[in-house]
Parts: structure tokens; C-alpha cells; sequence
């Protein structure tokens, strides 16, 4: 505890201690995206192709619903840290509970449509025949457990807000370590098959919102509480606004999926929907770090920007730029050395489906150079309360060029512009990125 105590979003952040804050969102954020990948990998290597193919054409729709959380948790804590800042802890605690109330009728509400629509959702994905089975026997146990992870997503950021980033990084931890273990048991154990590997992330869903709120719930040493609190439609838009950037950079990015995964069929078949699957697990990977140290780096922006500290405010842009490209390089330079072996985990039983593969990544690796600045620019926009240039960051980076790119390129490039439109897509988001840093620097005087 004492640990946690000394490092408090009011400190001034030398590089040690700005990583020392963010390394367990960056961990947490790895240990939600190995969801995904510990169920591809299970499936792909115990159940069978086309169960793996069901995953991947799920998960985007998923994932897109669960965007609801993301958008109230980045939104949501931007404006509680904010008024921690302003030295409101009272109304912080009212916001916080409002929020998260609010988010679990949304989420039960979602919960309900999604289990009672996904035939029809996976047959207009093109699934027939066993495949559609699949989708929803997956879909419908993934809709049970959906209130749950939209809660996860939400608290997340909010055990930042609270200054207790490791409490977080812990029950991911202990929900991520549940899913892997039950997907073993389930699926390679008890031959359920693709509901087992459904069930096992349910599970872990479970653990990673029901514990959050119990420890809001009772008396805690964190800076947040679960308390009474009072219908504020004001809070509630400006938090949904606010957060709106994530919530159209998740959704954005379950559209751009289904698109791929079109594309991918109508190009290459169920061997380019995995192909793209196993793609995107390593890209998980690598986008959590980008996701977890925007996470871990929002609240202390937005408390020092509520507090009107303008000379810390410009410490932790600068830093938080070096730091950023720096990973970025380092990223693509180790997406091209590991390549073989990350994609072998996936794809070593088919020869062909692991030269596709292989081929595709070595191209769309390319744009992790540039996406961490993209991902932290929207995030940095939503911690200064400013949801409208960080939506059109968002807006224009993963719906308009993605969608663009992945509809044009293929016309042109065949396969290789379907693995090549993330990087042209990235490349437009930075000069859009840039544009906004530099034109606001003189209003937040972070330059």
C-alpha cells in the first residue's frame, strides 16, 4: 500500500515514475487482450478451423459493443479527475456513481438485444451452415457475460483515477489467468468445443467486473467510492461525449474487422479470416501497450489540467511524445524479427494459411510506427476535457481512412491492400494528429 500511496496523480512525473504509474495499465491492458488470443489459440489448435474462423468473425461484434465501456471510462474518469483536481472529492464520488449505475442498465440492456440477435447478425457476416452454428453458440454465452466486460473496461480506467493502477493490474491478472485456465480445462480437457472457450471468457469477464465493484462498493483507502448520488443528464452527455473518441475508435474498429474480414473471404476464404485473426492477436499485444499507457497517463493529465498546473502539464506531453515514438520503433522493428515465430503459435498445422499470414503482417507492421501517436493524441484530447477534436482524431483515424483504405486498396493491390490499408490509414491519421497538437498548444499550454 505504501507503494501506491507515493505515487499520487499531483506529483511531479520524472520518466521513472511515469512508468512506474503506467506499467500496470500497460500490463492490465496485455492481460484483457490475451482474451481474444488464449481463445483463438485453444480453438485454432484444438477445436478446428472453421470454430477459429467463427471467433474471429464474432469478436469484432463483441468488441463493438463493449465500446460502450471504454467510452464511459475514458470520458467518465477524465471528468472525476478532474474535479480531484479542482479539490471536489465529494462530487467526484457522486460522478463516479452515476456513471457506473448508469453503465450497468446500458450494459444489461445490450446484454439482452445481443443474445437475442446474433443469428442475424452472423448471417448478415456471410456465416452458413456450421459456421453460422458456431457464431451462435459463441456469440450468444459472449452476450451473458457482456455486462460484466463492459464494467471491466469502465473500472479500468477509474483504478487509475483512484491512484491504485496496481489493484487493477491485479484483477486482470486473476481474470486473465481464469480464462486460460478454464480454456484449457474446457476445451482441450472437456471437449466443449467452441462453447467452452466462450465459457472460459465469461468466467474471466465475471471476476473482472463483479470485483471492481465490491471493492467501491465497501470502504477503501483509494481516492473513489460508490456512494448515493443523483440523476445529472449534464455529467452524463459531457462524460459520453468526452469519451465518445474511444467509444468511435472501438466501434470504429469492429466495423473496420467486419470489412476485412468481407474483403478477406471474398479474396482468400476462411484462410484469410484466420489469417487476419492471427494478425490481429500479435496486434493486440502491441496495441494494449499503446491503449494502457493513454489509460494510465489520461487521469494524470486531466488532474493537473483541472488543477491549472500548466508546467507539469507540458513535463508529461513532452515525455509522453519521446516515449511513445520510442516504443513505436521498437514495436515494428520486433514485429519484423519475431514474425515467424508469433505467427507459428497460431497457424504451424497449415503451411498456406501461415505464408498468408506471414506476408500480411510483415506489411501491416509497418503502421505500428505511427499508431501509438494517434492512440495517445485522441487520449491526451480526452483527458483535457476536449471530446471534440479527440472524437475527430478517432473518427477520422479508424472509421474514414480505414475504411477508405480497406475498401479501395484491395481494388488496386488485391490481398496486399487489404494488409497494406492500416498503414496508409495511420499514415493520414498523423497528419491529422499533428495538426490538432499543434493548433491547440497555445490553449492548454502544454508546448
Amino acid at each position: 500500500m505504501e507503494k501506491e500511496k507515493r505515487i499520487q496523480l499531483s506529483d511531479h512525473f520524472t520518466y521513472r515514475r511515469l512508468l512506474r504509474f503506467v506499467i500496470s495499465p500497460i500490463l492490465m491492458m496485455i492481460c484483457t487482450s490475451l482474451y481474444s488470443i488464449v481463445d483463438g489459440f485453444f480453438v485454432s489448435n484444438f477445436v478446428g478451423k472453421t470454430p477459429f474462423a467463427a471467433v474471429n468473425l464474432i469478436m469484432p461484434i463483441a468488441m463493438g459493443v463493449a465500446a460502450i465501456g471504454f467510452m464511459i471510462g475514458t470520458g467518465g474518469s477524465a471528468i472525476v479527475s478532474k474535479t480531484l483536481g479542482e479539490g471536489k472529492p465529494d462530487k467526484a464520488n457522486e460522478y463516479f456513481s452515476l456513471l457506473i449505475y448508469t453503465a450497468i442498465a446500458i450494459s444489461v440492456t445490450l446484454s439482452v438485444l445481443g443474445f437475442l440477435f446474433i443469428r442475424p447478425i452472423s448471417v448478415l457476416l456471410g456465416a452458413s451452415g456450421e459456421l453460422l452454428e458456431n457464431c451462435v453458440v459463441y456469440g450468444r454465452i459472449l452476450f451473458v457475460s457482456m455486462p460484466a466486460f463492459i464494467l471491466m473496461n469502465i473500472f479500468q480506467n477509474f483504478f487509475i483515477a483512484a491512484e491504485k493502477p496496481s489493484l487493477s493490474l491485479k484483477v486482470s491478472l486473476l481474470a486473465g489467468l481464469t480464462n486460460i485456465v478454464l480454456d484449457f480445462v474446457f476445451i482441450v480437457v472437456l471437449k466443449w468445443g467452441i462453447a467452452g472457450a466462450a465459457w472460459a471468457t465469461a468466467a474471466g469477464e465475471f471476476l473482472g467486473g463483479i470485483l471492481p465493484m465490491i471493492y467501491f462498493a465497501r470502504k477503501n483507502d483509494s481516492l473513489l467510492k460508490l456512494t448515493k448520488t443523483s440523476y445529472n443528464g449534464r455529467i452524463l452527455l459531457k462524460a459520453f461525449t468526452n469519451g465518445s473518441s474511444e467509444m468511435v475508435t472501438n466501434l470504429s474498429q469492429s466495423v473496420v474487422g467486419v470489412l476485412y474480414n468481407f474483403q478477406l473471404m471474398r479474396l482468400a476464404g476462411e484462410n484469410g479470416v484466420a489469417a487476419y485473426g492471427i494478425i490481429m492477436y500479435v496486434n493486440f499485444i502491441f496495441m494494449a501497450i499503446f491503449f494502457g499507457y493513454s489509460i494510465g497517463t489520461g487521469p494524470i493529465v486531466a488532474y493537473q489540467y483541472g488543477a491549472g498546473n500548466h508546467e507539469e502539464l507540458r513535463n508529461v506531453f513532452k515525455k509522453s511524445i519521446r516515449l511513445v515514438v520510442a516504443t513505436g520503433v521498437t514495436l515494428m522493428v520486433l514485429a519484423e524479427v519475431l514474425n515467424v515465430p508469433l505467427i507459428k503459435v497460431f497457424a504451424s498445422y497449415d503451411q498456406e494459411m501461415f505464408d498468408m499470414t506471414s506476408h500480411g503482417f510483415r506489411i501491416y507492421a509497418i503502421a505500428f510506427l505511427v499508431i501509438g501517436i494517434n492512440v495517445w493524441g485522441s487520449a491526451f484530447f480526452t483527458a483535457l476535457n476536449n471530446g471534440v477534436v479527440s472524437a475527430a482524431i478517432s473518427f477520422l483515424r479508424t472509421l474514414i481512412f480505414q475504411v477508405s483504405a480497406i475498401l479501395l486498396l484491395p481494388q488496386i493491390l488485391g490481398i496486399d491492400g487489404v494488409w497494406s490499408a492500416v498503414v496508409v490509414a495511420e499514415v493520414l491519421a498523423l497528419l491529422v494528429t499533428v495538426m490538432f497538437l499543434v493548433k491547440n498548444k497555445e490553449k492548454y499550454h502544454y508546448h
